[in-house]
């Protein structure tokens, strides 16, 4: 086995932006690897490091030399690399020379489709510390750093200014210049408690020495945790329950090499304020976590974490309930200003907001949203009047000075106002709720109101923005319509609302005045959203058959669409499933090559086999069975009673002759395969299905 060593490099920067260093890390890593195998340069494991100051990759067992590599090329086939007399001809020389090598030294290629002049060799590996250099560079011109930034007077570019660079190969410092800094063995510990360089001897030692030595934490994960187990015990040493958010956890780690927590408090005046303005002060300005007790209420409490082991705690503790202080009375201030003015009052205010240069102001938007809001809420068995109050005052809060302070407050701020202006609890939930989901895997609405108004904003901006022609295209969709689309369908679909949507994608092109958006536009939303659909039920594992079949039919209802998934998920279990794919394939077929028109009917005085009569009225009485199936929705037991047709189906295609030469029995044939295919499609087109 060859010989391995420990490969170290580190990259010592000013403090790197937080919130993209555990990707940079992750990225610097993975590049790292695909570096060294691209050289095919074995490894074992890669380790990456991030702290603030630094990014860093351990990389075990890296094999000291390349793998040797066996080369051949192909060069011209034997019958133009030689003439008749055997003699070589131009294009072998050629080859040879290209080869640095003579004619007699190369191989022959035979096989069933030729022979060919090749030449195979040998290639001795090179030294992996001759790749280092060009592999770390590599490894950082590769990194996702969207705006690079330059220092001083150097020609080089980085996320931040690099101040030193390690590059260790077991103990060997492989030298180079990486971004204009020379590299050695001298690490640097923490900016205060060890500012001193730090000789590493060993790229092995790197962490514990970064550890023990020089009051660093060097390992994300670790330091990550460490951060959630101290913040969790000071809040329990308070009396109460940290509400740890994993986005700021994040960044809190990126702040700090040594962590230290401080606990510290407020006046419990500021709880006259929503508990969100003050966490969002707290967390977007501060960094800080809240603290909440057993009931979930917040508590005049917070958890600041610090990069520096205090020998005067309280002091640290003093200075950040200074800083937050005035942070909280300007939610206060806002909170109390806000108040002074209802959200209906706030309505023409949206006037002056342009939702899209095309599509008019978030006043206009909000009166299109009402007519379709209270639409869904009626048909959900709310109010309509609710419905439509509830889209009017929607945005609002936008127009607030706590929402211009703390846009992610949005709809929240809303819901309290609403309340305060003694708005329907309906309306003011539904303030709220609107914006949901979010993201994936965020809360759907759980009101009537809620569900209505969601629906109806996201529908009017997909009908909106298609009608414009600003369709999302690869990665870009700056109006979130992918997500939009999935939204509407997980409200309706895991929300169980009988929803018809295309008919509401009708009502929101309707709500524009004429002549703004393009016919098309709702049909090409609904195509949009059945796309989306493919998606939704990829992710859960359906298989695509099931979807393909189910979505041939184009089913306007996603409720609808998801019972039919699920009836046709559980039919392709049944031993007839194959057997009536395969006869509703083969009509399919017939039909589609059929060059005469045919009746919706068939006539049954031209039936002349009795496996047509009998297929016949089984079909009737399966229809008759299934007819208050279809209506409830009951897809998989409809789907049982028309599995049961198969041996009258196989029995009519074993002893009937579709393409008779009596045109008159042949065209009747194609009405009645025409009615079986109608039959099986008030389900799916089983037909896709391969089983």
């Amino acid at each position: 086995m060859s010989e391995t060593r420990d490969f170290l490099v580190e990259i010592g920067t000013e403090e790197l932006p937080p919130k993209a260093l555990q990707g940079l890390s992750e990225a610097f890593s993975s590049a790292l690897c695909h570096f060294l195998e691209q050289n095919q340069v074995h490894y074992n494991i890669a380790n990456p490091f991030a702290t603030p100051r630094r990014l860093a990759v351990l990389i075990k067992g890296v094999a000291i030399m390349q793998t040797v590599r066996e080369t051949e090329r192909r060069g011209p086939a034997l019958k133009a690399a030689f003439d008749q007399n055997g003699k070589p001809t131009k294009a072998a020389l050629g080859f040879a020379r290209s080869c640095k090598v003579e004619v007699t030294e190369l191989d022959k290629l035979e096989t069933d489709k030729g022979a060919w002049l090749i030449y195979r060799c040998t290639q001795p590996g090179k030294a992996t510390a001759s790749l280092i250099p060009q592999i770390i560079e590599g490894a950082l011109a590769a990194l996702p750093i969207p705006k690079r930034m330059r220092w001083g007077n150097w020609p080089f570019e980085f996320v931040r200014p690099v101040h030193w660079v390690v590059i260790l190969f077991g103990d060997e410092v492989i030298e180079a210049t990486i971004l204009g800094r020379k590299s050695g063995r001298e690490t640097r510990g923490h900016r205060f408690h060890h500012p001193d360089p730090i000789s590493l001897t060993q790229a092995s030692e790197y962490a514990k020495v970064l550890e023990k030595q020089a009051y660093v934490m060097p390992t994300f994960t670790t330091r990550h945790e460490r951060v959630r187990l101290l913040v969790e015990e000071a809040a329990a040493d308070i009396g109460g329950e940290a509400v740890i958010d994993e986005a700021l956890l994040n960044e809190v780690t990126s702040l700090v090499e040594w962590p230290v927590v401080i606990t510290g408090a407020f006046d419990d005046k500021f709880l006259e304020v929503p508990p969100e303005a003050l966490i969002a002060s707290m967390k977007g300005h501060q960094k800080y976590f809240h603290v909440v007790n057993q009931d979930d209420k917040l508590l005049p409490r917070f958890i600041a974490v610090s990069n520096i082991e205090s020998r005067d705690p309280d002091v640290v503790r003093a200075g950040n309930e200074r800083v937050l202080r005035p942070r909280l009375s300007d939610a206060a201030f806002f909170w109390e200003r806000d108040l002074k003015k209802s959200l209906a009052s706030r309505l023409d205010d949206l006037k002056t907001v342009i939702f899209q240069n095309k599509l008019g102001s978030l006043y206009d938007k909000s009166k299109r949203v009402a007519s379709v809001s209270g639409m869904i809420a009626q048909q959900l068995g709310s109010q309509e009047l609710q419905g439509i109050r509830a889209a009017q005052l929607s945005k609002c809060d936008l127009m607030t000075e706590m929402v211009s302070e703390f846009p992610e407050l949005q709809g929240i701020m809303g819901e309290y106002y609403a309340l305060r202006d003694q708005e329907t609890a309906g309306v003011a939930k539904a303030m709220r709720e609107q914006y949901h989901p979010r993201f994936w895997g965020d809360t759907l609405p759980s009101t009537a109101l809620g569900q209505a108004l969601s629906i109806a904003d996201k529908l009017d901006t997909l009908v909106g923005i298609f009608g414009i022609g600003q369709t999302p295209t690869g990665d870009k969709d700056p109006f979130g319509l992918r997500r939009a689309a999935i939204s509407v369908l997980r409200i309706m679909i895991e929300g169980r609302l009988p929803l018809d949507v295309y008919q509401l994608l009708e009502a929101a092109q309707a709500a524009y005045p004429d002549n703004v958006l393009p016919a098309q536009a709702c049909t090409q939303v609904f195509d949009f959203i059945l796309e989306r659909l493919r998606s939704y039920y990829q992710d859960q594992g359906v298989h695509f058959e099931s979807i393909d079949a189910v979505l041939a039919c184009r089913p306007t209802s996603p409720l609808d669409t998801d019972h039919r998934i699920r009836g046709i998920e559980a039919f392709r279990n049944l031993p007839a499933a194959e057997s009536l794919a395969s006869a509703n394939k083969r009509i399919r077929n017939i039909l589609r090559k059929a060059s005469v028109s045919f009746p919706d009917e068939p006539d049954q005085s031209y039936f002349n086999h009795g496996a047509e009569r009998r297929l016949y009225d089984e079909m009737e009485a399966v229809s008759e069975k299934i007819a208050p199936l279809l209506k409830q929705g009951d897809y998989q037991t409809a789907l049982q009673y028309l599995a049961s047709l198969r041996e009258a189906v196989d029995h009519f295609f074993d002893n009937v002759l579709v393409m008779d030469e009596d045109q008159t029995v042949r065209i009747n044939r194609l009405a009645f395969l025409q009615k079986v295919r109608h039959l099986f499609l008030q389900v799916a087109d089983i037909s896709r299905l391969h089983i």
